[in-house]
């Protein structure tokens, strides 16, 4: 049996955190594969842009990942547009560049509940809309594989999803669903720009990682898109419980 690697077509799908940087292209990339799309974002002014900049075909909804009254509302507007969904993309996350010792249990608590109870709980009320043979996908992180000093608590996140992803590809296979994470290096996106380092840092940080890249080069969003698309689509109808790396060679890099 053979599938078109591209072929979205007649597929509804989600993405969230898709108003910008991965999720957007994910977002962009599946609705070019014939796929109806529905993003989500939390910032409201980034949801109003994307409102305006992406094709009108996408249906762009403002949710904030730690609400679980917004991942309840989420639920059931996607249960009225659609009905059912075919693909999931939890790419909703923050992370935060913090020293372990000024750490506070605030910085703990925000991490935790967007990056991981938002993921979690957003795909457990989506649970009764997932059609068989759905592709749910989790975007986690190479910081859990790699020591990056002062990501201590975002790479605790994501280390979580990673492990998560295993026990739900396991518990939800009866239903045919896939569950797969996606997990970005250094890829060329704003979430640098919010750490708020000056620039000669924030240049000195990014020589030292391309020094370790034997690719020599950072990742794209659309290049993270197109293995979402692979995920997604019946391509890779036998991968499931697996936790991809795309990131020009970091992980295995001396």
């Amino acid at each position: 049996m053979f599938f078109a690697d591209d072929d979205l077509t007649g597929k509804n799908a989600l993405v969230t955190g898709g108003t910008s940087g991965i999720g957007r292209a994910a977002a962009l990339r599946f609705h070019a594969a014939g796929a109806r799309v529905t993003l989500t974002g939390a910032h409201p002014e980034r949801v109003e842009a994307a409102r305006r900049e992406l094709p009108p075909e996408l249906d762009v909804l403002r949710a904030d990942a730690r609400d679980a009254g917004d991942a309840e509302r989420l639920s059931r507007h996607l249960a009225e547009r659609y009905a059912a969904l075919d693909i999931v993309f939890l790419n909703a996350g923050i992370a935060q560049l913090t020293p372990f010792d000024a750490a506070t249990e605030a910085h703990y608590a925000e991490q935790m509940d967007v990056n991981v109870k938002g993921t979690l709980f957003t795909l457990q009320r989506l649970l009764p809309l997932l059609r068989e043979g759905a592709s749910v996908i989790v975007n986690t992180s190479i910081a859990h594989q790699r020591g990056v000093a002062g990501l201590a608590l975002y790479s605790a996140t994501k280390g979580a999803l990673a492990a998560a992803v295993r026990s739900l590809a396991v518990e939800l296979a009866p239903r045919q669903i896939r569950v797969n994470a996606i997990s970005p290096g250094v890829i060329r996106t704003a979430i640098q720009a919010k750490f708020g380092l000056p620039t000669e840092v924030q240049n000195a940080v990014d020589q030292k990682f391309l020094a370790r890249i034997p690719l020599a080069r950072f990742g794209e969003p659309e290049e993270v898109a197109q293995l979402a698309l692979f995920l997604a689509s019946g391509a890779s109808s036998y991968v499931t419980g697996t936790e991809i790396n795309i990131d020009g060679g970091l992980a295995i890099s001396a």
